[in-house]
């Protein structure tokens, strides 16, 4: 609720008003003048400036800031007037509203409306709530009739986020442990409570109010977190290859830090007639807006292929889909497609079995590597290569993929990957690994002997050794080989 101009919020009363000529029935506490508080630092949020031990105050009194705001919810004048007199002598900077009843209390802790105007005084965000067990409920429709902590219920419903305090007397102990049992931070028996005891119990409400709202939040995280791993692995692909006679070997790191999911996309299908497509692409950026592009284009690709489309037909269409998902005009898309068609009569008559024919499509994206057990790996020619998906409207004819022609030999073996894989730095300079220095690794490790999954994770492993530490952009990386036995994913 709006704070009223001398500082008290609205429908609160103030206790010396209120209580003026009051007599106390109970002489459990003797009241003492109440004059100016000394200021007290508040109890820090765990991310503000003053949860930090060294720049926070050596004490309540020593440093200065807003005070403990207590609401009291009492229908005696009297016990509530010896409420205010306790926080007093606690010496405590403790700001004291008083409530008649929960009515009047929950308006008090409702948040403000959220079509409030900006500039407008705030509702008053109390810190502890102390509730007399004995106070009647003032409820229409308690929520709990039968173990007497109907109000208390109610008060949690209304204000789960403020800590509670509840006062009970010497025969309700056993109600005042079932109302910490119920969702109370603490309980206080009224013949038992001094000043100090009391300040004590409600910044202990307050921190274990604090502390149990941070592991709500962190179960919370986790529980979100492992909702996200599901589906992010989920939407990572499963090649359909079956039949296709193909060792095809994947790695997929996302530059974002606990993500399973990045920017870069790849997938690999064999349709009926024996053709095997392979795609992999890369969307600038990022976050997790982009990660969703680059799933929303890989199924798209996918559908698109077993519609029977292919080639520029298949790449001008994927493009009007970047361009209906994507969230600005500046985000593009770079991809990489080849078409290996069955295998037919190679010209070399010394060659052993059939060659295959390929038809590489280059939409802004690095050329794979033709890797060969007897010659350094090659990049494939890019001459030929179109502009990013995105960057230039298809309807002007510049937006043209034309397709380059490659002949397969038995035994070949290729490597995509995206950009990330060859813009990690090379020493301490601004050096960058590059296509060529790419392809001098790979063979270095080839001629070790290495092959499939180990030579891919030690050749990644050796650019992030080059990089002097993990990569920060996605990488995707893919190794297709023919093999003449049944299909092997790594």
């Amino acid at each position: 609720m709006p704070a009223t101009g001398d500082g008290r919020a609205r429908g609160a009363a103030d206790l010396s008003d209120a209580l003026d000529g009051a007599l106390p029935r109970r002489a459990r506490i003797h009241p003492v003048p109440v004059g100016p508080l000394t200021d007290a630092p508040p109890i820090p949020h765990p991310r503000s400036r003053a949860a930090n031990p060294s720049a926070a105050g050596e004490g309540d009194a020593a440093a200065g800031g807003t005070p403990l705001k207590l609401l009291v919810i009492e229908d005696d004048a009297s016990d509530a007037q010896l409420i205010k007199a306790a926080v007093a002598d606690s010496g405590t900077a403790i700001e004291v509203h008083w409530a008649r009843g929960l009515e009047q209390a929950t308006g008090l802790l409702a948040p403000p409306p959220t079509g409030a105007r900006r500039g407008r005084p705030r509702g008053s965000e109390f810190s502890c709530v102390l509730l007399d067990l004995a106070a009647p409920s003032d409820l229409p429709h308690p929520s709990d009739s039968s173990d007497g902590l109907e109000g208390l219920h109610e008060l949690l419903r209304r204000a789960p986020h403020t800590a509670v305090v509840v006062l009970t007397d010497a025969a309700g102990a056993e109600l005042g442990a079932a109302a910490v049992a119920a969702g109370a931070q603490d309980f206080l028996i009224k013949h038992e409570t001094d000043g100090p005891l009391l300040a004590r119990a409600l910044r202990y409400a307050v921190e274990r109010k604090r502390a149990d709202e941070s592991q709500r939040r962190l179960v919370e995280a986790e529980l979100r977190g492992q909702e996200n791993a599901r589906l992010q692995r989920h939407l990572l692909p499963t090649p359909l290859l079956d039949g296709a006679g193909l060792s095809f070997t994947r790695r997929y790191r996302p530059g974002r830090r606990r993500a399973l999911l990045g920017g870069d996309f790849y997938d690999a299908v064999r349709t009926d007639d024996g053709t095997i497509h392979v795609v992999i692409g890369d969307v600038c950026g990022h976050g997790p807006d982009e990660a969703a592009l680059g799933v929303a284009l890989r199924i798209a690709w996918r559908t698109l292929v077993f519609a029977g489309l292919t080639g520029e037909a298949l790449l001008t269409t994927l493009q009007h889909v970047l361009e209906h998902e994507r969230r600005s005009d500046e985000i593009f898309a770079t991809l990489c497609m080849l078409v290996i068609e069955p295998g037919g009569e190679c010209g070399d008559l010394d060659a052993l079995g059939a060659c295959e024919r390929a038809r590489l499509y280059l939409a802004g994206h690095p050329a794979p590597l033709l890797l060969g057990a007897d010659h350094q790996p090659l990049t494939l020619p890019s001459d030929l290569a179109g502009p990013a998906l995105g960057l230039l409207p298809c309807d002007d004819g510049e937006a043209a993929w034309p397709a380059h022609e490659i002949e397969l030999r038995p035994g070949w073996r290729l490597l995509l990957y995206t950009d990330g894989l060859i813009e990690g730095r090379v020493g301490a300079g601004s050096r960058r690994l590059g296509q060529d220095g790419l392809a001098d690794l790979v063979g270095d490790h080839q001629s070790a002997g290495l092959t499939r999954g180990r030579l891919v994770d030690s050749a990644i492993a050796e650019v992030e050794e080059l990089n002097g530490g993990a990569l920060t952009d996605d990488v995707a990386v893919l190794l297709l080989e023919r093999n003449p036995v049944q299909l092997i994913l790594g």
